[in-house]
């Protein structure tokens, strides 16, 4: 286990996964844009911040739990210090990924400062590293088809999950556009209107005086 969790951690280095600071016991959420129907996989890695120290809560784990745009739970599950989590969103738009660390110890204890590392795939990025050697290479090239094919899917949705936040806009934006040169147009004929009404009463006014 311990050989799995290092080569998890030289992973997620070469990957250029991202990592924050966790206190125990502590919540931290990362907000992702995933497109409707797409596949997430996230791979994570508890560790002391301080690596030199000792840590003082060995069993501590991770808590993952992500919520939709709807604030709806997709999916909450408990882990060790590291581990893989995948989910499918069934809506577009921000989904909330959450983290929050366990451990043995009472929350007035724990004050351990620890470091997340993890990396967020979309889409089937992953091609099985456990295939036979033996195995021809045709096999290597429809693995590598199927996850061109899977990139393309993926390149696919993210387009037209775009296309769909411009409609929307551009038509938020023509609908402002609209109102507001209504509304000039109405400002137009009340102000021509005052002001011929306004050349009325002065024309009537100086009749007036001059039949007086």
């Amino acid at each position: 286990q311990n050989c799995i969790g290092f080569l998890l951690q030289c992973y997620l280095m070469l990957a250029a996964a991202m990592y924050f600071d966790l206190g125990e016991q502590e919540e931290k959420c990362i907000i992702e844009e995933v497109p409707e129907d797409m596949l997430v996989t996230g791979y994570f890695l508890l560790e002391p911040w301080d690596i030199k120290a000792s840590t003082h809560s060995p069993h501590f784990g991770v808590t993952v739990s992500v919520r939709d745009p709807n604030q709806e739970v997709v999916m909450s599950k408990r882990y060790g210090k590291f581990g893989k989590f995948t989910f499918t969103a069934h809506a577009s738009g921000q989904h909330f990924l959450c983290f929050q660390t366990n451990s043995t110890r009472f929350a007035v204890f724990a004050g351990e400062r620890l470091k997340l590392h993890l990396d967020v795939q979309m889409g089937e990025h992953t091609i099985d590293r456990n295939t036979d050697k033996t195995k021809d290479n045709m096999v290597t090239l429809e693995n590598s088809l199927s996850h061109l094919i899977d990139q393309m899917m993926y390149i696919t949705r993210q387009q037209e999950y775009q296309r769909e936040k411009e409609e929307v806009f551009r038509q938020i934006s023509e609908d402002t556009n609209s109102k507001v040169l209504w509304w000039a147009v109405v400002q137009t004929l009340t102000l021509l209107s005052v002001g011929f009404w306004q050349m009325k009463r002065l024309k009537d006014f100086f009749i007036a005086k001059k039949l007086v």
